[in-house]
């Protein structure tokens, strides 16, 4: 055993293979051997494999025969790391618990539930956590989305800046800052719409949490939300090709700057889609952009007007 060790650690220190100096090694696990790929030497043999020593075929099997928990994520207050008690009445073999032992074992499955929080901070961070994956559930955002607006709201929790605000609104503000950072576009409607809170509001929440958080955040631009608007309007890439070029053209002109960005990709898809006969009224792109009516007609006007767009209409 203690020669075996030996050989491993002064292997494991080689970075080259001792008969021709390759140091193109190739670890084959199957036959539990290290193989030098110039020379055919075999290095070392009957090396470890760290992964499971079990086979599955499938995801249910995968999660069935898995012995570890879920990966640490800042998405739950305690991080993932804390263990629940179940409330089925069973062991850890599968056996159904004694009915004199059930009073006992609900005690401590109260008292586990209630030390899952320390203090007001952790209730507080429990409960905007939860309101930040409902938000981002509806909107259907991925999950490096959701942990980037986790690690924001407990910076925000350091700082205090939660101190005499709404959980609500600080979420909100914490998501819509997220989507920003991981380019991600999603419009204040929308995050508005889900969060059931004023756009003005959880605008004044953003501003005062990126301004003292110092958050690097680029401007949007109108290109950003073409595809997204497209897809929920079912219009094809043609339409996408020729929003994005009429908006290039608006940018040579000076039309973007000074304009919302939502506004001017509403009214180039709604333009595109008129040229590209796959009209969409200006209801629906407004429905789809949470953009008003207004807006994109005005914004239609000034573009049409600047690049001599023939609209037969």
């Amino acid at each position: 055993m203690e020669n075996n060790q030996k050989n491993k650690q002064q292997i494991e220190e080689t970075i080259k293979c001792p008969k021709c100096g390759s140091n193109r090694l190739t670890k084959d696990y199957s036959r539990a051997e290290i193989v030098c790929e110039k020379c055919g030497l075999v290095i070392d043999a009957e090396i470890i494999d760290h992964g499971p020593e079990w086979r599955a075929f499938d995801s249910e099997q995968r999660e069935k025969r898995a012995r570890i928990g879920a990966p640490m994520t800042y998405t739950i207050h305690d991080k993932g790391l804390t263990t629940t008690i179940s409330w089925q009445n069973r062991d850890a073999y599968g056996h159904s618990i004694p009915t004199r032992n059930r009073a006992q074992l609900y005690r401590i499955r109260k008292w586990q539930a209630r030390t899952r929080f320390g203090d007001g901070t952790e209730r507080n961070l429990a409960i905007a956590l939860s309101y930040i994956d409902r938000m981002s559930s509806a909107l259907s955002l991925p999950r490096n989305v959701r942990e980037t607006a986790a690690m924001i709201y407990r910076k925000t929790v350091r700082m205090k800046l939660s101190r005499g605000r709404k959980i609500e609104g600080i979420a909100a503000a914490v998501l819509y800052a997220a989507c920003r950072q991981c380019n991600v576009p999603r419009t204040l409607g929308e995050i508005s719409k889900v969060s059931e809170l004023k756009k003005k509001e959880i605008g004044k929440y953003y501003r005062d949490i990126s301004h003292k958080l110092q958050l690097k955040l680029l401007p949007t631009v109108p290109q950003d939300y073409i595809s997204r608007f497209c897809s929920l309007l079912s219009l094809s890439s043609n339409v996408q090709i020729k929003a994005i070029e009429i908006l290039k053209k608006a940018l040579n002109k000076e039309l973007v700057s000074g304009r919302g960005p939502t506004g001017m990709a509403a009214a180039a898809i709604y333009i595109s889609s008129v040229l590209c006969q796959e009209r969409r009224t200006q209801r629906e792109v407004s429905e789809v952009s949470s953009v008003t009516e207004v807006t994109i007609r005005n914004r239609y006007k000034e573009i049409v007007n600047e690049l001599n767009i023939d609209m037969l209409i």
